[in-house]
């Protein structure tokens, strides 16, 4: 019998992507609203109550809200907002940290799917503190460029403007300039870090397409460890994974013109990560890219729901 599924917010970014993937699938049987009842906390709860996954694609506190209608405890929900990222009772849905994530991923009733930059800096800093390899108290500092698209529709609309004089198309824009962007919380507390780091995301003019990159002083670290210690601990970390891969060390062949190419991962559900050092410096440079729809979003959500409904891993990814 077909999986029931329901896209609550469908018409957003996300939901709009995540629809587009559930329409490949024989497997499930697609609940849809009547567009004109799509704000009816009644007629939502009747579709959401009837799947057997529920897709929340909302804003936080219409996420939230969007929860307390769900009466039926077989529905299992994965939600993509920021609303429930550190929540107890909510799994956070990056099977590829370890197994006993994956495993959590597989059983659980509530999945919460991780923020695009927050992707990109934990599959970056967790092995790292879970080896032992960075201390949960190091200084991290991480810097993120994007695609517009992480914006969503308000946005979008702002960089694809027939205003002539566009400002923000001009250049490059770092924003959260308060240091206390939404990503932040998941960020520290799924890394395993002590404090937040110093987080410094920037929004350009191309449509998507995420690079991270951490800068790390190896003599601040308390295990003697050069570039290549650091990419042999991820590469272990992450060997034999399906969408996350480390690549190859101080391999020129790999970038752009001697420079990093963010939207190599675009249209993908993969990660890739890169490690660049100077030993003589003791410096070290994590550069880690992913679709910021994709494994950033609508590509790691419906890669939980094959986990949890039992698919192979990464159907139709």
């Amino acid at each position: 019998m077909k999986k029931k599924v329901y896209v609550d917010g469908a018409s957003g970014t996300t939901g709009l992507l995540i629809n587009e993937r559930l329409a490949d699938y024989n497997e499930l049987e697609l609940i849809r609203i009547d567009y004109e009842k799509r704000h009816d906390p009644a007629e939502r709860s009747k579709c959401m109550n009837e799947a057997d996954i529920v897709f929340l694609c909302l804003p936080d506190d219409a996420a939230r809200e969007a929860v307390t209608l769900i009466k039926n405890t077989a529905v299992r929900v994965i939600d993509s907002s920021t609303a429930h990222r550190t929540a107890s009772g909510w799994t956070y849905g990056i099977p590829e940290l370890s197994e006993a994530h994956r495993n959590a991923i597989i059983t659980s009733k509530r999945v919460t799917n991780p923020g695009c930059h927050a992707t990109a800096f934990i599959l970056s800093v967790f092995p790292l503190v879970a080896a032992g390899a960075m201390q949960p108290d190091y200084p991290v500092t991480c810097n993120s460029i994007t695609g517009y698209s992480g914006g969503g529709k308000a946005l979008i609309g702002k960089y694809e403007s027939d205003n002539g004089n566009n400002p923000y198309t001009k250049a490059p824009r770092p924003y959260a300039l308060s240091l206390s962007h939404k990503h932040l919380a998941e960020m520290t507390m799924h890394s395993g870090l002590l404090a937040s780091p110093v987080f410094v995301p920037v929004v350009s003019n191309y449509y998507r397409g995420l690079a991270i990159s951490i800068p790390i002083h190896a003599r601040l670290l308390k295990k003697k460890l050069y570039a290549r210690d650091i990419h042999e601990i991820l590469h272990r970390h992450y060997e034999g994974q399906r969408f996350v891969k480390v690549m190859p060390y101080a391999d020129e062949a790999l970038l752009f013109d001697g420079g990093f190419d963010i939207t190599a991962c675009n249209g993908t559900n993969n990660a890739e990560i890169f490690v660049f050092g100077n030993d003589d410096k003791e410096q070290i440079l994590i550069m880690t890219r992913l679709d910021n729809l994709g494994k950033g979003a609508s590509g790691a959500a419906i890669q939980n729901m094959n986990l949890m409904l039992g698919f192979d891993e990464g159907l139709n990814l």
